[in-house]
């Protein structure tokens, strides 16, 4: 069988033909990386995991919450709230950022402690557009 020359470049062009096209149409894929929740810290904020309080104590939460990749821009911060573990947590705010594109978004997060003695949770939770979410609690004893 006799190959020649003509069809060997034939090939060789095919071959580099398709790595190229193949290689234009990859996309770069998605890491999913949840977005970044922090608590502000110093002084008037709490950001402990685990709190103990009198009854009816005024309290300051700092959240501080970044994407994490290009596109997947933050898109909903809720706070929800439980007493003496009772599930699921009622909600107390939501803010939708469907405005524009957020990279980055702070608020302060004002509240009372509970004016009987007992436990409540406190859910902070951020989502970014692909729909992965993060959440942090604070605990509070109330005493």
């Amino acid at each position: 069988m006799k190959i020649t020359t003509n069809r060997i470049l034939l090939t060789l062009s095919f071959a580099a033909m398709s790595l190229i096209i193949f290689n234009a149409c990859s996309k770069e894929t998605d890491q999913m990386i949840p977005p970044i929740l922090e608590f502000k810290t110093g002084a008037g904020y709490t950001s402990d995991s685990a709190v103990t309080v009198s009854v009816s104590t005024p309290i300051k939460v700092g959240i501080h919450a970044e994407k994490t990749e290009g596109e997947d821009y933050l898109h909903t911060f809720t706070v929800s709230h439980s007493y003496d573990g009772a599930l699921p947590p009622l909600v107390d705010s939501m803010h939708v950022m469907e405005d524009s594109e957020h990279d980055i978004y702070e608020t302060d997060v004002n509240f009372i402690a509970r004016d009987i003695p007992g436990t409540e949770v406190w859910y902070f939770t951020i989502s970014n557009r692909d729909g992965l979410v993060v959440t942090k609690t604070i605990t509070l004893t109330v005493e």
